[in-house]
């Protein structure tokens, strides 16, 4: 089966439409997303309703913490994303936020692992920036391979039997075949926000049968997403930097 996995999507409409899109251009016999639905962005309502639809459909789906926010004030924002998350919070719908609300930490499947941010400690949000973040997650469950989101930028971390790290940044469209002889973790990227210099959304496939894994860029209408930004008066600095990709 081949998966297709979003993460961060943040309230970007153009940026997710476009990766669903692509994804089922590709053949996506199961979509899967891995939090941040809302957050930033000026179309919550439309991400939420989407993520419903894929989970209705077969799909899964976990929490991140831009959606646990919606639920909660005490979560620790910077002064734009406090600002954006009181704005979405006051256009979901009560059955927009009990879906958010009911949305697992993690989820395990097979011999994979699906979580917003790492393993060892989901609800504390922690950041992957290294190899030993890569560890401590790895290390913490049995799923051969993990994928998370949080970071907004691709990567791919391995370890061996004797607990030997590797880490690289994926080239895209370029399949990976993961060895069973290793832990994976890949990080997914962003779809609505990225960090990593490219203003291009990001996903990732992967093929079940085969162990392919594939990190996908997709380019969308990224003026078209600033635009709604600024015509719904949120931060302007949400709007300029979807075009910087940071």
């Amino acid at each position: 089966m081949l998966l297709a996995i979003f993460t961060d999507i943040h309230a970007n409409r153009q940026a997710f439409a476009a990766c669903l899109e692509a994804a089922r251009a590709r053949g996506a016999e199961r979509l899967i997303c891995l939090g941040d639905i809302v957050g930033y962005g000026a179309d919550p309502e439309w991400s939420v309703d989407t993520v419903m639809e894929i989970v209705a459909e077969g799909g899964l789906a976990v929490r991140g913490n831009h959606d646990n926010a919606v639920l909660t004030a005490s979560e620790s924002m910077n002064a734009e994303a406090q600002a954006a998350m009181e704005w979405t919070r006051g256009r979901l719908s009560a059955e927009q936020r009990r879906f958010l609300a009911e949305l697992p930490m993690s989820v395990g499947d097979e011999d994979r692992l699906f979580v917003h941010s790492e393993a060892s400690s989901p609800q504390r949000w922690r950041y992957i920036q290294s190899s030993a973040d890569a560890a401590r997650s790895m290390i913490a469950t049995e799923a051969q391979v993990t994928f998370c989101g949080h970071i907004h930028r691709p990567a791919l971390y391995s370890m061996s039997a004797t607990a030997k790290m590797t880490s690289f940044t994926p080239t895209a469209n370029m399949p990976i075949q993961l060895l069973r002889g290793r832990q994976w973790l890949a990080v997914v990227g962003s779809v609505g926000q990225p960090r990593d210099g490219d203003p291009a959304a990001s996903f990732v496939t992967f093929d079940t049968r085969t162990r392919e894994l594939t990190y996908c860029r997709v380019p969308y209408d990224v003026d078209a997403a600033a635009q709604r930004i600024r015509d719904n008066g949120l931060p302007p600095w949400l709007a300029q930097r979807l075009s910087m990709g940071r």
